[in-house]
């Protein structure tokens, strides 16, 4: 049976709506369980990237909710920022690729497009198409509880957020470096750059080469290579400017003058000069006062640093591969045949000692790589490579003087101290992971902000508290929780406010607009009472600190603060209520790129304006998603929106495919197949449990048999299985035992019991696997709740399978020896098919000899002595000859322990445990029993015996190879 997967989504979408199910009130009675994810930009659609972090969340409040929690799950839209007024300042310039983004890949009809001068109805319309993506998915969210950041009742909030950051000291005014957009006039943090980048600001070391009036001056992270520079690098093919900076003469790039306004330098430019003219020339190096050339290096970015670039060639991958193109001609420079002289006079100078490498480590790497030439792509990892190696791994040679021996760190440091006093240099800020570029489409550039308000998270009070907060919380995976102390300990200040953009306005100075990773870090404790504030249309204007005081720090008279607004009490109550009873957090949800940012400025606010009681408790982090192992990118055409996908494979079978490949880290590949293969083993799912469901029996019936307790026992291992990777978030293994180990299982079952055809038995059979569906798509229901719910009312359930009680691992179901006899069952299987595929014989008889209790004996003791030792043959020989039964059988003790020696060390503890807990197993009776199945499977008859049995058939002497948990075979 084919299923309509629409008609069924719908189905159980509207049933889920109109039930209210997933509206979450206070209940005293009930543990409750509070969950977010970060409220989306509507600024695009959701495509199938958002499709993994918001369906984990979604399974996981799920999950929640059948253990019995009173679980919370809202969300609301981020306006705040400049996301959609670029977007709208791109549409008002026709923009051909953005236009080309909403009418091919998002397929946003042209009328609606040219309402999108508004960014209003930019972000009206994408909540509308996000909000409509949630619902297809079937996302159990309180939807009484959604707003947006513009909301006049958010803002009230923010500015009472911000006045409590404010009165702590905790913002300050002053200037500092950001991020910042030249054309909207804005600092830029990462929701406001294309691809979500956050701008990398760090110092870089600027030197200053003298040319005769005029410095070159030279930016470098690495100062310490000063020692091995061997020339100077330009383009030849641009025009440097003569500026006067701060009473100094330099030559730059027109690009790094204009960056130097931006940091409040005086810049004046007196002229220009070609690149081209430059080369040839001497300059002098600050450090040694050697005279080095200039020459020519296509290579040379204008925009990065200076323009001009010092060569190491030694030690820079980059430099080395220019020198050897000049000397070649391979990129043809007009005036080569100037500078040969020079050339020939250049070798490299090596500076550092690295272990593994040669004098010179950048001809190694180069050698590595295979790079042909200076704008070979593969230089740029090398370069990474070898500096990272050379920091890390390096030592200062001889060359370097008093630097000589010294660490790479140490050396830079100090060398970097002697430049700044004697004013050989000086430092810049700059933007390290360039090019970024703002929604606009404008490259960020760093500027100095005077009067810029700061939350000053280098606060070492503040700090303390943001640690503490965070060792309180649990961090999943925890292999995070050293990120997340690394962020805390090197944040410093971050820009809060800008002039321009949506959102809120700074309170004590309105000519500021508080930026959109600031006014999302505590927000979700707004959710507790915005059902209040939407239900009972409470105004901006009864909304003032004393509020929210009341409702989160328990401060002030209810009755009092209501009677001055205007408010009701009732309403005050109610929402003191829900805060008191949904807070602290329980578990918040994000992607890894916010680990630097939102999530630990989410930390340290908590940490802040609540008490410790109140600070969040979990924090789940998740990786990204490629699609056929491509990173998602519209350049590249391979979005997929969410709506479009689902509409392709179906709701529950794109949630399978979302989550079913990867662990939270990890990158998780969506492809179109295995999404149609998720479909499919859907469907013959449903079908099968359908089958199930229409075969008719009655309930007075024989007890279970072996095999039925064994398909029990494997439930209750499964259910406990799922249930602690579902406590851990191992969304990808529980997806794996509920669907696919668990169906192995039940196949396996069906295969064993395939022979039995009374119908005392198919009456048994039929019960069993109808409780094993009962359990089955309870367990399932978190990732495919419409199919599932759909199931579930098939079986005659009137209340909804979304809130039926989680199965529970019951101990005293699970019978161990159970389970070693039915894997017994299937080795033997496993091995007799082995031994026909390996000799292609076509088996006439097939004979199973099975080990004395002796052999057991010898076998579990040594088991029991690898738990403490390495078991060797004469220890365990010794000890075993005490026994006066094995003395008597010494010739075959001996034997078999040096068979049994081989393997019996490398087997692990696990499966040690197992077997001593197990003890004999009587494979002789399991095999008599089994003897019916095997010769289903083999087709041919099966005949048991044990080795010491005087009158067996072995005619090959097979009997005496026989071991526990492997009987000797003889296939005649």
């Amino acid at each position: 049976m084919i299923i309509d997967w629409h008609i069924i989504e719908k189905k159980w979408q509207n049933a889920w709506n109109e039930s209210k199910l997933f509206e979450a009130n206070p209940k005293s009675e009930l543990p409750k369980f509070f969950i977010t994810i970060a409220y989306p930009y509507p600024n695009m659609p959701f495509h199938v990237g958002h499709g993994r972090p918001y369906t984990l969340t979604d399974v996981y409040a799920r999950f929640k909710r059948m253990q019995g929690f009173n679980v919370l799950f809202p969300m609301a839209f981020h306006y705040t920022g400049t996301p959609v007024l670029a977007i709208a300042k791109r549409i008002a310039a026709k923009d051909p690729v953005l236009l080309d983004e909403l009418t091919r890949i998002y397929k946003v009809p042209i009328d609606v497009i040219q309402t999108f001068v508004s960014p209003l109805k930019i972000a009206a319309y994408f909540r509308r198409e996000m909000k409509e993506s949630m619902l297809e998915m079937g996302y159990s969210i309180d939807w009484r509880r959604e707003f947006t950041t513009i909301d006049p009742q958010y803002s009230k909030f923010i500015e009472w957020q911000f006045r409590k950051l404010h009165s702590k000291g905790l913002i300050t005014q002053g200037s500092h470096p950001v991020g910042w957009c030249p054309l909207c006039g804005n600092p830029m943090g990462q929701h406001d750059t294309k691809g979500d980048v956050e701008p990398d600001i760090d110092v870089v070391i600027i030197i200053k080469f003298k040319l005769e009036d005029y410095f070159l001056p030279i930016g470098t992270l690495r100062p310490e290579t000063l020692f091995g520079v061997t020339n100077i690098w330009v383009r030849p093919d641009i025009d440097y400017v003569k500026a006067e900076v701060n009473d100094e003469l330099l030559i730059i790039s027109r690009e790094f003058a204009e960056k130097l306004r931006f940091l409040n330098k005086e810049v004046n430019i007196i002229g220009s000069v070609s690149g081209k003219s430059l080369i040839g020339q001497y300059v002098e190096n600050p450090l040694s006062g050697k005279k080095i050339p200039i020459l020519p290096a296509n290579f040379v970015d204008p925009k990065n640093a200076t323009g001009i670039v010092m060569s190491v060639p030694g030690h820079a991958p980059y430099d080395y591969i220019a020198l050897e193109d000049l000397k070649s001609g391979r990129l043809n420079f007009s005036t080569a045949h100037l500078y040969l002289e020079i050339l020939n006079q250049i070798t490299p100078i090596s500076l550092i000692s690295l272990e593994g490498y040669s004098e010179f480590p950048a001809l190694d790497i180069l050698e590595q790589v295979g790079a042909v030439n200076q704008l070979d792509t593969k230089l740029e990892e090398a370069t990474k490579k070898i500096y990272s190696k050379e920091f890390h791994m390096g030592r200062m040679k001889a060359i370097t003087g008093k630097y000589a021996g010294m660490i790479i760190s140490e050396a830079r440091e100090k060398i970097t101290a002697t430049l700044l006093l004697e004013d050989k240099a000086f430092q810049v800020y700059t933007l390290v992971n360039r090019p970024v570029f703002c929604r606009c489409g404008a490259e960020i550039v760093v500027k100095i902000l005077d009067d810029q308000w700061f939350l000053d998270y280098g606060n070492i009070k503040w700090k303390a508290k943001a640690y503490q907060c965070l060792n309180s919380m649990k961090i999943i995976p925890d292999d995070l929780h050293t990120e997340f102390e690394n962020t805390i300990d090197w944040l410093r200040v971050k820009a809060c406010a800008r002039k321009q953009g949506m959102g809120t306005k700074l309170p004590w100075d309105t000519d500021w607009i508080i930026e959109s990773l600031s006014d999302s870090v505590i927000y979700m404790c707004y959710y507790t009472i915005a059902k209040q504030i939407n239900e009972k249309g409470i105004k901006a204007e009864q909304l003032n600190d004393s509020v929210f005081d009341y409702i989160f720090l328990n401060k002030g008279n209810c009755q009092t603060i209501a009677k001055k607004l205007g408010l009701k009490a009732i309403y005050l109550k109610a929402m003191r209520e829900e805060f008191t009873y949904f807070y602290p957090l329980d578990s918040r949800h994000s992607g890894r790129d916010l680990v630097p940012n939102h999530l630990t400025f989410f930390i340290f606010n908590h940490a802040a304006i609540f008490s410790e009681a109140l600070w969040p408790r979990q924090i789940v982090v998740t990786g990204s998603v490629l699609l056929e192992g491509k990173k998602m990118s519209k350049s590249l055409g391979n979005i997929i929106p969410l709506r479009e996908a689902t509409a392709t494979y179906g709701t529950d079978p794109f949630r399978l495919a979302i989550l079913s490949t990867a662990e939270l880290l990890q990158d998780v590949d969506f492809n179109f197949s295995f999404a149609q293969s998720c479909r499919e083993r859907l469907e013959r799912f449903y079908n099968f449990a359908i089958k199930i469901i229409n075969t008719e029996y009655d309930h007075e019936t024989s007890e279970f048999t072996t095999i039925d307790k064994w398909l029990l026992s494997r439930l209750h291992l499964r259910v406990k299985a799922i249930t602690d990777a579902m406590n851990n978030l191992r969304i990808r293994e529980a997806i794996h035992e509920a669907l696919y180990m668990l169906d192995q299982d039940i196949q396996w079952y069906l295969h064993r019991t395939s022979i039995e055809t009374s119908i005392e038995r198919k009456k048994v059979r039929s019960i069993l696997l109808y409780e094993i569906l009962k359990t089955r798509i309870r367990l399932l229901a978190p990732f495919t709740p419409h199919l599932c719910e759909e199931i579930w009312h098939e079986m005659g359930n009137t209340s909804f399978i979304s809130i039926a009680k989680w199965p529970t691992f019951d101990p005293g179901k699970v019978d161990r020896r159970i389970i070693a006899q039915e894997a017994f069952i299937k080795a033997i299987q496993a091995d007799t098919t082995h031994i026909i595929h390996v000799t292609k014989m076509k088996p006439k008889m097939i004979y199973y000899y099975t080990c004395p209790e002796w052999k057991w004996n010898i076998y579990l003791y040594a088991l029991k002595c690898t738990k403490t030792e390495t078991v060797k043959i004469a220890t365990l020989m010794k000890k075993i000859m005490l026994d006066q039964n094995m003395r008597n059988r010494a010739k075959q003790v001996s034997k078999y322990v040096r068979t049994l020696i081989k393997n019996i060390n490398k087997i692990p503890a696990e499966l040690v445990d197992k077997h001593l807990e197990n003890g004999i197993i009587d494979e002789f009776k399991i095999l008599k029993e089994t003897r019916d199945y095997y010769k289903q499977v083999f087709n041919v008859d099966v005949k048991v015996f044990r080795e010491e049995d005087l009158n067996h058939y072995d005619p090959m002497n097979r009997a005496q190879l026989s071991e526990p948990y492997r009987p000797a075979i003889y296939i005649e």
